[in-house]
């Protein structure tokens, strides 16, 4: 029986089939030309029998423009155009203020526009819209998961953005997956409950 001795390959090479032909030479000692084989059909060189190596593409223009345009931009560069993006959904939010939208509109949601039931994110914009201001209690109405998260989120961005323009080291914020799952159907859950056509549950639909 033959023993591995390592994750390479057995100690022993493998030996052919019974009656299996060996390669021209190969009782001399000689060893044959690489990628041929035995007149009983195994390979001679144990490379052979692997595809090639998968060429790496060669990145396009728009790939290279965007490589060199982010190794040669400051470091506080991308963490500003992340707040820029923040800071306009705030403004798109405060502008287009959701809470006085026109109840007998078409809701902007599909699911709730096909079938009537709130999505796991419906009521979220309004509750960023109370959150600005200062309106807790309303916003946990309409998203109350929304409102829960939003301190956490808020830190990770306020930890990342620091550590990649000022080399700021806050305090880590460990999430674990089970933490992730764990809110993860919190969330469906909220889903499902906010939905149902009982008191209390019905204080939750938006």
């Amino acid at each position: 029986m033959n023993r591995v001795t390592s994750v390479d390959g057995p100690a022993v090479p493998p030996q052919p089939p019974a009656g299996a032909v060996p390669p021209p030479g190969a009782a001399n000692g000689a060893v044959a030309a690489p990628g041929t084989t035995s007149p009983a059909g195994w390979p001679t060189d144990v490379t052979a029998a692997y595809p090639p190596p998968y060429p790496v593409p060669e990145p396009d223009r728009f790939t290279r423009f965007v490589v060199r345009l982010y190794d040669r931009s400051p470091r506080w560069a991308v963490p500003l155009a992340a707040l820029g993006c923040v800071a306009l959904g705030i403004a798109y939010t405060l502008i287009s203020d959701p809470t006085r939208s026109d109840p007998t509109a078409a809701p902007s949601c599909i699911l709730k526009l096909t079938t009537g039931l709130d999505c796991p994110g419906c009521g979220g914009t309004r509750a960023l819209w109370y959150v600005v201001h200062g309106d807790l209690p309303a916003a946990a109405r309409h998203h109350f998961v929304f409102v829960f998260a939003l301190p956490f989120l808020a830190y990770l961005f306020v930890a990342w953005a620091g550590r990649q323009a000022f080399g700021w080291r806050l305090p880590e914020l460990r999430i674990s997956n089970k933490m992730i799952g764990g809110f993860m159907v919190a969330w469906l859950a909220f889903s499902v409950l906010r939905n149902l056509p009982w008191t209390p549950f019905t204080s939750l639909y938006v």
